[in-house]
C-alpha cells in the first residue's frame, strides 16, 4: 500500500469507475479480476491500474489478479464509501425530485435522507419516500441525521445562498449541481458537477471530428 497522506483527485476518479465494474462484475458471479482486464474495460493501461491499486491495502495473486470482493472492500474504505453517507438535497424542482427518487443513490451507499425547498407550493409533497421539507429545518435536520453531504439543485440564482445555507447547517461536503460557481469556506468540500460544461465539450468533439472527416473528404 502506499503511505502518502493525500491521494491525488485522478486516482480517486479512476477508483470510482474500477469500483462501478467491479460491482457488475460481482452481480454476474465473477470472483477474480485482472489489472489487465481493468485496463481493457476502462481503457486506461495496465501500468494506470497497478499504480492506483498500490494505493490499496490489498496485493494481487499471481496469474488470477485481485479477489474481486476484497478489491470492492479495499476501494470503499480508501474512498471514504465504506460506511455510507446521509444526504440532502435542497432545491424539490425538477432536478431535486428526480435525484431523490434515484435508486442508484441507496445503491451506491449515498442515503437521500432529507428534500428542501424554500417555496411553499411544494413543502409538505410527498416525493418517492421523502416529504419535500423547509429550508428553515435543514439546520435540524443535518445535525440530527449527521448528514455529510448536500446537493445543491435549485436555480442559478439561489446557488449561492443554498451553499451557505448548507454550510450554515454543518454539512462537510456540497455537490453544486446549478449551472454557476459557489464558493464555500476551507473546511468544507465542494464538488461542481457541470452538465452543460460537459456537453458543450461533448459538442465540440462531435463537431470537431465532422470538420476532420471533411477535410479527409477535400
Amino acid at each position: 500500500m502506499n503511505h502518502k497522506t493525500q491521494v491525488p483527485i485522478p486516482v480517486i476518479r479512476r477508483l470510482s469507475h474500477y469500483l462501478q465494474y467491479v460491482r457488475m462484475q460481482i452481480e454476474q458471479g465473477q470472483e477474480w479480476i485482472s489489472s489487465l482486464e481493468l485496463a481493457e474495460a476502462l481503457e486506461v493501461t495496465s501500468s494506470t491500474v497497478r499504480q492506483d491499486l498500490s494505493w490499496l491495502d490489498i496485493s494481487g495473486t499471481a496469474k488470477r489478479g485481485y479477489k474481486i470482493e476484497d478489491l470492492e472492500s479495499s476501494i470503499l474504505t480508501l474512498i471514504g464509501r465504506d460506511q455510507g453517507s446521509n444526504v440532502v438535497i435542497v432545491g424539490a424542482g425538477n432536478l431535486g425530485r428526480a435525484l431523490a427518487q434515484h435508486e442508484e443513490f441507496s445503491r451506491q451507499g449515498f442515503n437521500i435522507c432529507g428534500l428542501f425547498d424554500s417555496s411553499r407550493r411544494v413543502i409538505g409533497r410527498k416525493v418517492g419516500k421523502l416529504i419535500v421539507q423547509s429550508i428553515d429545518e435543514l439546520p435540524r435536520a443535518v445535525r440530527e441525521k449527521n448528514v455529510e453531504i448536500g446537493v445543491i439543485a435549485v436555480p442559478a440564482k439561489a446557488a449561492q445562498t443554498v451553499a451557505d445555507e448548507l454550510v450554515s447547517a454543518g454539512v462537510q461536503g456540497v455537490l453544486n449541481m446549478s449551472c454557476v460557481h459557489v464558493r464555500t469556506p476551507n473546511g468544507v468540500s465542494l464538488v461542481e458537477a457541470r452538465m452543460f460544461s460537459s456537453l458543450s465539450l461533448l459538442s465540440y468533439a462531435i463537431k470537431a471530428r465532422k470538420g476532420s472527416g471533411s477535410e479527409k473528404g477535400g
